[in-house]
C-alpha cells in the first residue's frame, strides 16, 4: 500500500498549531476588554459542547467590561456557569439573557497567573508540532521499509521534517515571548 510523503502538507499542519496556538493567546487578556477574550470558552449546549460565539453575541460596552447577549434563555445559566470556570479568572453577573463580566484590574498576581496560562498554550502548540513531525517520520520510515524510498531520501526528508518543526517552534517562542511582555507590562 503505497502511502505519498507530502511536506507541505506537513507545513500546513504545524501553521495549523500556529493559528490555533495565536487564537489562544487572543483570549488571553491584557489591559482592556476585547470579544475575542471569551472564545476558548466552550458551552454545554444541547448535549454538545460549543464554542460561546455559537449561542451568545459578545460585546465590548466599556473598556473593563464585556457583555454577552444569550440567544436562547435557558442557555443563560450554562454561559454565566462556562465563564464563571474558566481560566480566565471572572466573575459574571446575570441580567435577564445579558450575562455581563466585568474585568478586574491586573494584579501582578494575575498576570503571572496569565503568564503561566501563555505557557501552557505554548506547550500545546509544541506538542501538536511535533506529532505532525512524529506522523511525518513515521511515514518516512514505512515508506523506505516498503523500498519507495532510499535511506538517503529518507535522511534528507527527515532533515526537511525536522527544519520545519524547528521553524515552527521558534515562531511559537517568539508569539509566546511578545504576549508575556504584554501581559507584562501593560
Amino acid at each position: 500500500m503505497s502511502q505519498n510523503f507530502d511536506i507541505a502538507d506537513l507545513k500546513r499542519r504545524m501553521e495549523g498549531a500556529i493559528t490555533a496556538f495565536k487564537g489562544d493567546l487572543g483570549g488571553l487578556r491584557t489591559g482592556r476588554a476585547s470579544a475575542s477574550l471569551l472564545d476558548p470558552i466552550m458551552i454545554e449546549a444541547y448535549g454538545s459542547q460549543m464554542p460561546i460565539n455559537q449561542v451568545a453575541n459578545v460585546t465590548v460596552p466599556e473598556p473593563r467590561m464585556l457583555s454577552v447577549s444569550v440567544w436562547d434563555k435557558s442557555m443563560v445559566s450554562a454561559v454565566e456557569k462556562a465563564i464563571r470556570e474558566s481560566t480566565l479568572g471572572l466573575n459574571p453577573m446575570t441580567d435577564g439573557t445579558t450575562v455581563r463580566v466585568p474585568l478586574p484590574e491586573l494584579n501582578e498576581e494575575r498576570r503571572r497567573e496569565l503568564v503561566k496560562i501563555a505557557h501552557q498554550y505554548a506547550e500545546n502548540a509544541r506538542i501538536a508540532a511535533r506529532h505532525v513531525r512524529r506522523d511525518g517520520m513515521e511515514t518516512l520510515k514505512r515508506l523506505e521499509k516498503d523500498g519507495e524510498i532510499s535511506q538517503d531520501e529518507n535522511r534528507q526528508k527527515s532533515d526537511e521534517v525536522q527544519k520545519q518543526t524547528d521553524q515552527t517552534i521558534a515562531e511559537i517562542d517568539t508569539l509566546l515571548a511578545d504576549k508575556e511582555k504584554e501581559i507584562m507590562h501593560v
